[in-house]
């Protein structure tokens, strides 16, 4: 869904265990909000300072042709 923060993800070697740890929830907890895009604030601000962009990049949307 988010094209961007699949790159980030890749470009920091990050997993999505690794991902769910620094937002101090899990695999699995991650792996669905990513899909649905449902993050909380604080969640958002931690992966805003951890990969160092906008908040616009980092969450744009894929066009779905």
């Amino acid at each position: 869904m988010f094209k961007n923060l699949r790159a980030e993800q890749a470009r920091f070697d990050l997993t999505d265990a690794d991902m769910g740890k620094k937002l101090g929830i899990t695999r699995e907890a991650y792996i669905k909000k990513k899909k649905s895009g449902f993050f909380t604030l604080a969640e958002i601000r931690t992966m805003l300072s951890l990969f160092g962009t906008s908040f616009e990049y980092l969450f744009e949307i894929e066009d779905e042709k």
